[in-house]
This record gives C-alpha cells, structure tokens and sequence, in this order.
C-alpha cells in the first residue's frame, strides 16, 4: 500500500475541538497559537480557551517561535510531555537507591514539599498513592530477595520493615502467600516514561515486556486484569528490570528516528490466533502500511478479516507491536487506541525518516513474541 492513500492532515475544525476537549491524545502531534496574546500551547493547556478566530495551528514549537510566539508559562510547550518534575524525580531516585526508605508528611515538609502535590502526581501517573508506591517497591525488592533465597527475617528488616508479622502480612496482601513461598509468586514490573507524543506505561516479567501503552488508553484497567490473570501475577512498581530499560533505550532511538525495528524480548501471553495477527504485524516494513483484509490473507485466514481487526485492537504493545501501521482498505485511518491523532504522527514519523535515508528493517524470528 503506498503512503499517497493516506490523509496527512488534520482540518482545523478537528484541532480546535481537539483543544477545546483538552485532549491528551493530541499532546506533541500540534501547539496551538494565540494571536491575541502572542503565546503557544499545548492542546491540553489549562488556561482559558481562545476563540477559534484568534488562533493558528503549528506542528512543532521551533515553527511557533519562527512565526513571532513564545512558549506558555502555564503549559510549558518546551518541556517533554508529562515529564516527571524535579521533585518528584529527586524522591524515586532516592528510593530506587534504597526501597526501605520511608518518606512520611513531615520528611516532605522539611524539603518544602507539599504532600498533597506529591500524593495528587502518584494518583494521577500511577494510579496509586506515594505511601503505596513506596510500600510496593519495598516489597519488589523484598519479592526479589526472597526469590534469590535470602531469609525471611533479613529480608524483611532489610526492606524497612519494623516487625516480621507486619512484613508478612503486606507480603500475603499483595503476593496472596506468605514470603517462606516467594519462589512460588509472580510479579510484573511497571514502569512509566515520557514521549514526544504523551507519556507510556511499560510492564514486563523476568521474560519480557508484556505492555506498553500510552496512559490515556481507554482499557488500560482491563488490559491490567488481563494480564494478572493471564500470568497470575501481582504487578509492582520496577527496580532494576533489564528489559524495561533496554526498552526505553529503544523507543528514545525509535522516536529520534534512529531505530526502525525492536530488539527487545517479549512476553505476550494471549491466544494462538491473536499471536499469529501480532506476530504478522511485527513483519510490516518501517513506513509502511497493510490493511486489515491483507493481514487476513497473510496469516491464512482471509475470511477473518473481522477478527484479525479485533485481535489488532487487543495488542497491548504499542509501537513495538506496530499496529499503527494497519489501516482501512481504502488507505483511510481506522481505530487505534492511542488515538487517531498519535497513529497519524507515528506514520508521518516513519515516512520522514525514511525519506532522510533510514533503512527500513524487520525483526527476526528470534526476536518475535513469546505467547503463553
């Protein structure tokens, strides 16, 4: 399929109602400018939507300041989407140095942090408190102990734990057994980053990664379930995972334009049909694209064209897996679930490096997923 079959653009209409929703899943595809005040923003900015005739749309933030604008100061259009604030980045690095740190109200005072801030930044990009955060990564690090054979008690008072009952009982909760059978427990490791086009949510077993999504994602509670349930596992905050680490590296490459195919190991458990749709689509070249009818055909079942599009919809490795790069028969841009938007600025992507020499590659046998 040629890239010509393929809108490129959106109207005006479409950003202005973009910016009018605050929509995230348009952050990094375009900045909105205001004439009236000579400022640029992001589609999601908190200050008072401008009128539609009072605004211009750029694609990137040097195109903004070429035309005469300057960055907003409340949505801040120059920093990294959704990247971690200082603050917040100084604590988690504290306590990846050292799980068994404990953070309480007044410590944050005494920084000149305000607790609530800290707690409202957890929820939102977590989904879960700071006291819980550090409970859960308290509790990695002991899973990963014990599962080396370490001792109960040295494991326990070594996490930042007081008493051994209490150590049990947090184990028992989030491992649903108690720590002496460590070996027998599960966990997924999660781990969250910032892209040009919104922040991601990775996961991933001492086997592989087994999601990466944007945060925004409508089903990512289901996805979540689906994955204990599939694995019978708990999912933790991540210390030191390989292969969360060698994925980011990975997608900072694939985002800079310096990487067209992934390397990373996967762990994908899910059914044998859809392995054969996500397997197909890790075979569609860089920059281009195939329809849901021509994936049918390739994996056997042209008749299940359908199902091949519901088992795309179900991928929950994005960019890795590129389900991007599916489209309608007719070349039109069809369901995805990080949006419309975003799908339309990965291909665009990919188009503009290739054009600027990239070599497009796939990936081996060797490097497809793992299903389970």
């Amino acid at each position: 399929m040629t890239d010509a079959t393929i809108s490129t653009t959106m109207t005006f209409d479409e950003q202005y109602e973009a910016v009018c929703r605050r929509d995230p899943a348009y952050v990094g595809i375009f900045l909105t400018a205001v004439k009236t005040t000579g400022i640029f923003c992001r589609p999601t900015c908190t200050a008072r939507t401008p009128k539609r005739e009072n605004v211009e749309f750029f694609a990137t933030a040097q195109e903004s300041m070429q035309h005469g604008y300057r960055p907003c100061k409340v949505c801040k259009p120059m920093e990294p989407p959704s990247d971690t604030p200082g603050f917040i980045q100084a604590l988690i690095e504290e306590l990846h140095a050292d799980p068994a740190l404990r953070f309480r109200a007044g410590d944050l005072r005494s920084r000149g942090i305000e607790p609530a801030a800290v707690r409202r930044w957890f929820l939102k990009h977590h989904r879960m408190t700071f006291n819980a955060y550090q409970r859960m990564l308290r509790l990695n690090r002991a899973y990963r102990e014990l599962a080396a054979g370490g001792s109960v008690a040295a494991t326990a008072f070594g996490s930042g734990y007081e008493s051994l009952s209490g150590f049990g009982a947090g184990f028992r909760q989030a491992f649903g057994a108690a720590p002496s059978r460590a070996g027998d427990a599960h966990v997924i490791h999660l781990q969250r980053f910032s892209t040009p086009i919104g922040p991601m949510v990775a996961c991933a077993t001492d086997a592989g990664i087994c999601l990466c999504e944007f945060t925004d994602r409508r089903m990512l509670e289901a996805e979540f379930a689906d994955l204990l349930r599939r694995l019978s596992a708990v999912i933790l905050p991540a210390h030191d995972n390989a292969h969360l680490t060698e994925l980011e590296r990975e997608l900072g490459e694939y985002f800079a334009g310096l990487r067209t195919s992934f390397d990373v190991s996967l762990h994908t458990p899910t059914t044998p049909f859809r392995q054969r749709v996500w397997d197909e689509l890790r075979l569609i070249p860089y920059a281009e694209t195939r329809s849901y009818a021509e994936q049918a055909e390739r994996i056997g079942k042209p008749t299940a064209v359908r199902a091949v599009a519901a088992a795309n919809g179900q991928n929950r490795v994005a960019i890795v897996i590129p389900c991007h790069r599916v489209v309608g028969a007719d070349g039109s841009l069809t369901g995805y679930a990080g949006g419309l938007a975003r799908k339309q600025w990965l291909l665009d992507h990919e188009r503009r490096h290739l054009a600027n020499g990239k070599p497009p590659s796939t990936p081996s046998a060797a490097t497809k997923c793992g299903a389970r």
